[in-house]
């Protein structure tokens, strides 16, 4: 099975267990956009207007073009915290737009964490995702 993971830049530094674990099982995995060189908020700012939306542009299409050619999307989902608000179970916009793209897609959603509880509730849990509760043997 060929996955896609995707998850907030703030999880990047879990990825390689992850990784090794799935691939350990002979899965075949796609990094997210910018894993290799993650662009930061600090990154964006230094942007012209310009230069941001294109940026955002040929990620959105970059996204769009790779989960065409995976089995599915593993979401990496831990709890976050910012600005002193801790949010379990973090979705951010960017993951939440490549979740939307892989259910559009009938690609197969994983969760390695349970659901969020924010204004995106309905609308993940209308992408029926797997949950496996950190458990990577569920994926099939």
């Amino acid at each position: 099975m060929k996955l896609l993971i995707i998850c907030s830049t703030s999880f990047y530094d879990r990825i390689p267990p992850i990784k090794d674990e799935l691939e350990s099982k002979g899965f075949d995995l796609v990094m997210p956009n910018c894993y290799d060189e993650p662009v930061t908020n600090e990154d964006n700012k230094k942007m012209s207007e310009e230069e941001y939306l294109a940026f955002f542009k040929r990620m959105y299409y970059e996204s769009k073009d790779t989960i065409s050619n995976v089995d599915g999307v593993l979401v990496l989902n831990y709890d976050k915290e910012k600005d002193g608000i801790k949010y379990e179970n973090y979705i951010g916009a960017s993951t939440f737009l490549e979740m939307y793209e892989a259910f559009m897609q009938d690609k197969k959603i994983f969760m390695y964490n349970g659901m969020p509880n924010n204004m995106l509730y309905d609308e993940i849990k209308g992408f029926n995702p797997t949950i496996l509760n950190g458990n990577l043997g569920l994926i099939k």
